[in-house]
């Protein structure tokens, strides 16, 4: 099948997946190049179509991920120009996926074998909430836990800035309230980032069941978590600004969390 038309309806459903009312209306998302589409096969994602645009994909890199992704049933090959209309920005890798969405656990569903885990309350930027989610894959976080979420964790941007990682890194929900107890009652440490916390990150033993909690980027985590549960931690700021980009803050703590596991080992 060859499709040149961007009036083409297949082709105006599949466009309009970059915005949250159309994923939402059609129960999937949309898929942006060639690697983050092979992680997301590699990970168990049934895709439902790859649309490809020949002139795009001459490259050998790309004619090598086409390889790779096989023989997909309903791969459509495209123009240019309804390539253009489909692709984010000016990414022209000349291939782009739908898949269709998958119900996020809940919180009560976190594996048993979870040592490590993100809690994110809020996070608002897709591409924040896809560059922490790499940095999680990066240093073997073992869940991310979506607390009274408020963006979709499919939002193109998100899967850009994971770089695909976001369909491989197990992912939870809950309300903050159903989050906080449920890790309570695993016994984990529960750890949240704060400006005002007496006890830097690298003080905290970060050895033993861990969940570390991220706000938003504007005002940081909301007053379920001021509990005597939850232990505050913060990183040293010798500039003028106050704190980190939530992504930096995680990978900064999430490397941490490897750094001391590893040296606990040996």
């Amino acid at each position: 099948m060859e499709i040149s038309s961007t009036q083409n309806q297949r082709i105006k459903d599949a466009a309009r997946l970059r915005e949250k009312r159309g994923r939402q209306t059609q129960s999937r998302f949309i898929i942006d190049g060639g690697r983050e589409i092979l992680r997301a096969i590699n990970s168990g994602w049934e895709i439902e179509e790859l649309f490809v645009c020949p002139d795009w994909c001459e490259r050998d890199d790309r004619q090598e991920f086409l390889q790779q992704l096989g023989e997909i049933s309903q791969r459509i090959d495209v123009s240019t120009d309804v390539m253009e209309k489909l692709s984010f920005g000016q990414r022209q890798e000349g291939m782009v996926a739908t898949a269709c969405y998958k119900p996020i656990p809940s919180i009560t569903d976190l594996s048993s074998s979870s040592t490590l885990v993100a809690v994110l309350e809020g996070i608002e930027k897709p591409g924040n909430l896809g560059a922490l989610m790499r940095s999680a894959d990066a240093t073997g976080v073992d869940a991310i836990i979506l607390a009274d979420a408020h963006t979709d964790i499919f939002n193109p941007n998100a899967i850009r800035a994971s770089a695909g990682t976001v369909f491989s890194v197990p992912i939870y929900s809950g309300t903050s309230t159903d989050v906080l107890d449920e890790l309570e009652k695993r016994n984990f440490q529960i750890l949240a980032t704060h400006v005002t916390a007496t006890v830097t990150y690298t003080d905290a033993d970060l050895t033993k069941p861990t969940a570390i909690a991220l706000g938003t980027e504007a005002t940081g985590l909301s007053d379920h978590w001021i509990d005597d549960r939850v232990e505050s931690i913060k990183l040293p700021m010798h500039g003028i600004a106050d704190s980190l980009n939530v992504s930096a803050t995680a990978t900064v703590l999430f490397y941490e969390a490897l750094r001391q596991r590893r040296c606990s080992t040996t």
